[in-house]
């Protein structure tokens, strides 16, 4: 299964659309993931995909490609590290213009 996490664009063929950090956590409690792709802000006042990026962490569970397709460099870049630094050797991470 591969999902798209955003609160705006539209899903790429292909992906499960996710608009939200806790739906998306919810797919990787009870899916295998093989792309995940990520977005940063999902809305004002709502959890980040840093949340998601959080529970990977935390729990040991990753998709094997993570695409971080945030707009927002900061939070793209936080995401990154925290993932980099955490991930089994085997996990792909990549940096992505945002998909229209």
């Amino acid at each position: 299964m591969d999902v798209f996490l955003d609160d705006k664009r539209r899903c790429p063929p292909g992906f499960c659309l996710v608009r939200t950090a806790k739906d998306c956590i919810a797919l990787l409690k009870t899916n295998t993931i093989a792309t995940l792709s990520l977005d940063y802000n999902l809305g004002y006042g709502k959890p980040t995909g840093y949340e998601v990026a959080k529970y990977m962490t935390a729990n040991n569970v990753y998709a094997d490609k993570i695409i971080i397709h945030s707009a927002d460099s900061l939070g793209r870049h936080r995401m990154f590290r925290l993932l980099q630094k955490h991930k089994p050797e085997h996990v792909l991470i990549y940096i992505r213009p945002a998909i229209k």
